[in-house]
């Protein structure tokens, strides 16, 4: 008993303690990279002459070097600095000095003592020019240093006595980018010059700066002025005494400080505009712009061409000038009131101040004896006169381009001016150089609203119509779209010039017609007398009814429909075919003809008596409400969300066709709304409790409408313009959930295990990229799809490839709708091919095995960068396919949004025993590595590279479809 007790005590008193083990810390592994400063001074010691040297610093300068091995690697550089004997060696390695300060993440004021300590040994100019450029680098990263920038500036004091213009040169562009106008330069005595009773006053940079204007060496007046011009590029006000110096420089001898003068006196005139300054040899005075407009105007005279292009872009920024002063310039001949004259009082008074009297002996000896020099008190100096004229009769078309774009600017800002440079304009049309002739258009295109047209200048204008350019043809006809002309015989004179130029160039047909309608809108009264004339009527008489296939006839039918559309009398004027021609017209053609009010007819919708605004705003009314009845879905599997998601689109679909103002809202809206209905369908409920044997059908149906709705999320980021952040989120969001069904459809069809762990990776690893880039638009993603993936995360992370589906899948159906919210403006890239029209019977035949060129014009809209994205696809009978990459140079922008592509497409293949179509469509190129969020750029490295570089295009537009016939080879 005793022995069972003592074993019991000892059973539950006792316990037994077992230690831990101590774990043995892991060694950490320390990786070093090799030193750069280290072999960059192996390197040097190496070297037995500078040339090696300098070898070895050119291949060390091709290398980069990490912020923290910068400050290393310049004490190496400058140990060697200061041993090297070679001039060569030490500039570059001032060089690299500078190179280095520039890296990221770097300071470089750890370097400034070490560099400043530099100049006190060196005696070479250049190497000198190149210290002081690597210290504007290191001033200019350091910004917010107030010490630092005075160092420097003091530095840039010391040495603008040297003897070198770059030195110089460098101290005054140092000055120029780091100097302020209110710190005082009293350093060792420089910028300290003495005044009255020996008292010293302190200089600032201006006054420094301005001093060199009167260097002996061109190129440090020029640097000089150009350093002042920094000075106002930083915002620092220049001062006023100033003016007469830049003047004087315009007299200069060489052209890079006439140049640069000229920018400077322009820079004066826009301080200090009204400012009133002195004119020589007289009593007058002028505001400093008209002086300073007038000095410029000079400059359009020079010898060199580069100061006359300079001087003429100038003038037409000088927008404050007085009108007499304007028009003076459109006048070789000096106006003589731009010359002060005496009045007969004053002469008279002149006379008596001097005591001379008449003595009567000689007949008019009172007469005034006053001799006038015109070089000394005109107002304006007689080289100033014709500027505009000189300029556009210039042998440089360079000084052309800039006389006619410094008109444009001008004449824009004063409509009288406008008018008096409207024939020196027409005048340009028969310049030699077509990129003179083309800009000339362009400007009287932009001041089209403030002129009207006599017929001597609408002949001028018109005979551009026989230029073989296209360029030249088109503008001409967007200039005759907004042009006013006077007379009745203007307009008979524009349309019978432009039929000339429809038959002789047919593929302007489109360009045209477009040209006559805006031509007929703008001059209904003008159009009306000629109406039976146009019309071939007669008031007794039956007339032939006109062919409907000759251009020239609907060009004319297109001039009186759109004159009539604001003139009502002109409809008594047609003639029965008329009226016929018309219902035919405004079907084919319903961009160029408008509504009418016909009588004895229903006037069209959208007519006059309608209210184009009121109709817009009726129709983005009904596309809201469209929208916020959508938004009453709670859940995709709502009964009736079907039905009510097929009527909605087809509403939207229809309000598109009806009102191009909101096409790309309607479809837009439409495009995301079919997107829900193909996912709803695809997850009905009978899909998903039936097995999976007996579903085949129905999983190949939700695979082809997951894969379609991929599509469709493409194009409704892509093909769109305008889009907020928020709708691209939603973009994406409608993606993830098209994804996550392929997911879960991989899975029930049971394929491989790594195939599907893999796929689940994938998935996971877009969640966590859509979380990154759209964290801001989160908050509205709460109940979606999204927003329960990233509440159950965590579980995501640990879950099984199965489970994961599960979740997936039990997700998808429980997820609610993610209503649309529209952005203010959004557009629909669009492409319209005019050639070829696709309808001719006639092929193109080619020797098969040689090239054909196929002739594109089309016409694009809302497409951003076009360079880079739009592609013409050409489609073989045979299957075959070409994706032709068109050249910059083939698009032309004629207006905001808008550009034209003109190109050549070569086409090639094997013998055919017949005729057969080709199809000619426009793509648009897309990739998801390039977005225009910069959120998303900044995420890029954390995706994957398959995701990162998903790239396809995107049909737009309406394809066409050639005859071809490749020949077989003759032999």
């Amino acid at each position: 008993m005793a022995a069972h007790l003592k074993k019991r005590v000892y059973e539950e008193f006792s316990k037994v303690v077992q230690l831990p083990q101590e774990e043995v810390p892991a060694k950490k592994l320390r990786l070093t990279k090799p030193s750069k400063s280290a072999a960059l001074h192996i390197d040097l010691c190496k070297a037995s002459n500078p040339t090696d040297a300098l070898q070895y610093l050119l291949s060390f300068a091709r290398s980069s070097v990490e912020a923290e091995s910068v400050e290393g690697v310049v004490r190496i550089l400058l140990e060697h600095y200061y041993k090297e004997q070679d001039n060569s060696v030490r500039l570059k390695i001032a060089s690299l000095i500078g190179l280095l300060s520039k890296t990221q993440n770097f300071n470089p004021e750890s370097i400034l003592d070490d560099t400043l300590n530099t100049f006190t040994t060196e005696k070479s100019h250049q190497v000198l020019a190149q210290l002081l450029d690597t210290l504007l680098v290191i001033g200019t990263q350091l910004p917010e240093s107030p010490a630092v920038r005075q160092r420097l500036i003091e530095v840039a004091c010391k040495h603008l006595s040297d003897t070198y213009f770059g030195v110089r040169n460098k101290c005054l562009q140092l000055l120029g980018c780091l100097g302020n106008a209110d710190t005082p330069l009293n350093k060792e005595g420089q910028g300290l010059v003495p005044g009255v009773s020996g008292v010293v006053c302190v200089r600032d940079v201006q006054s420094i700066i301005s001093d060199y204007f009167a260097d002996q060496d061109p190129r440090v007046r020029t640097g000089a002025i150009k350093a002042m011009l920094q000075l106002h590029e930083r915002g620092l006000k220049i001062q006023q005494t100033i003016y007469d110096q830049a003047c004087r420089l315009l007299c200069d001898d060489y052209e890079q400080v006439r140049s640069a003068a000229v920018q400077m006196v322009w820079v004066l005139s826009q301080l200090y505009p009204e400012s009133i300054v002195p004119i020589p040899s007289s009593n007058e005075q002028v505001r400093l712009v008209d002086d300073s407009f007038g000095k410029i105007s000079h400059m359009v005279s020079d010898g060199s061409w580069v100061v006359r292009v300079q001087a003429a872009k100038t003038l037409g920024n000088m927008l404050q000038v007085s009108p007499h002063f304007l028009e003076q310039t459109l006048d070789k001949k000096l106006m003589s009131d731009l010359r002060r004259k005496r009045t007969a009082h004053e002469r008279a008074k002149e006379l008596y101040a001097s005591g001379e009297f008449s003595s009567g002996r000689k007949w008019a000896d009172d007469a005034p004896k006053e001799k006038v020099d015109t070089s000394a008190v005109n107002l304006i100096a007689s080289g100033a006169c014709g500027a505009f004229v000189h300029g556009l009769e210039d042998e440089m078309y360079e000084v052309r381009n800039a006389a006619v774009d410094a008109l444009s600017a001008l004449a824009q800002s004063s409509a009288s001016f406008a008018e008096k440079c409207l024939d020196f304009l027409v005048d340009m049309f028969n310049d030699e150089i077509e990129e003179v002739r083309l800009r000339s258009i362009h400007v009287l295109r932009q001041i089209s609203t403030n002129i009207t047209l006599r017929e001597d200048q609408l002949d001028t204008v018109l005979a551009v119509l026989e230029d073989s350019s296209r360029d030249i043809r088109e503008a001409l006809h967007e200039l005759l779209c907004f042009t006013n002309v006077s007379t009745k015989e203007c307009i008979q004179l524009a349309l019978l010039e432009l039929l000339k130029n429809l038959t002789k160039y047919p593929t302007d047909r489109n360009s045209v017609w477009k040209c006559l309608k805006f031509l007929g809108c703008r001059h209904p009264t003008l159009v009306l007398p000629l109406v039976p004339e146009l019309l071939s009527t007669h008031p007794y008489f039956h007339t032939p009814e006109p062919d409907m296939d000759d251009p020239a006839y609907i060009a004319v039918l297109v001039l009186v429909f759109n004159a009539a559309q604001s003139c009502p009398t002109m409809t008594a004027l047609f003639s029965d075919h008329t009226f016929r021609h018309y219902t035919y017209l405004r079907d084919s053609l319903s961009h160029l003809v408008p509504p009418l009010r016909l009588p004895g007819r229903k006037q069209a919708a959208g007519g006059c008596g309608v209210d184009g605004s009121g109709s817009v705003e009726s129709a983005q009314l009904f596309l809201q409400q469209s929208l916020c009845r959508v938004s009453t879905i709670h859940n995709l599997q709502d009964p009736g969300a079907q039905d009510l998601l097929n009527f909605t689109i087809r509403d939207l679909q229809r309000l598109g066709e009806l009102q191009t103002e909101l096409a790309g809202a309607a479809d837009f809206s439409a495009t995301y709304l079919r997107c829900q209905l193909l996912l709803s369908k695809a997850l009905q409920e009978k899909l998903w409790t039936m097995a999976v044997p007996l579903c085949l059908k129905h999983n190949a149906l939700a695979t082809a409408a997951a894969k379609q709705i991929l599509e469709e999320t493409y194009k409704l980021e892509f093909l769109y313009s305008g889009l907020e952040n928020r709708q691209v989120a939603t973009i994406h969001h409608v993606r993830l959930q098209a994804k996550a069904l392929q997911l879960v459809l991989t899975a029930r069809t049971r394929r491989g295990v790594d195939t599907l762990i893999s796929v689940c990776e994938k998935f996971l690893q877009e969640v966590e990229s859509f979380q990154r880039l759209f964290v801001v638009e989160l908050p509205h993603l709460q109940d979606s799809f999204v927003g329960k993936l990233l509440e159950l995360s965590p579980r995501l992370s640990a879950s099984k490839p199965g489970d994961l589906v599960k979740i997936l899948q039990t997700t998808l159906r429980q997820s609610g709708f993610l209503n649309l919210h529209l952005p203010e403006q959004i557009h629909r890239a669009s492409g319209t091919i005019i050639e070829p029209t696709g309808e001719s019977d006639n092929p193109l035949r080619f020797t098969s095995g040689l090239v054909v060129a196929l002739d594109i014009d089309a016409t694009l809209e809302h497409v951003q960068d076009p360079q880079n994205t739009v592609k013409v696809q050409v489609l073989y009978p045979d299957g075959q396919s070409h994706v032709i990459q068109p050249k910059p140079g083939d698009f032309r922008s004629p207006g905001p949004h808008r550009h034209r592509l003109i190109t050549q497409v070569y086409l090639s293949h094997t013998a055919w025993t017949e005729a057969c179509q080709i199809e000619v469509r426009l793509l648009l190129a897309y990739s998801s590595s390039r977005l225009c969020k910069a959120a998303w750029r900044d995420c890029t490295e954390g995706l994957q590279p398959n995701e990162a570089a998903t790239e396809g295009t995107i049909p737009f537009g309406k394809p066409v479809k050639v005859f071809i016939m490749p020949k077989p080879a003759r032999r």
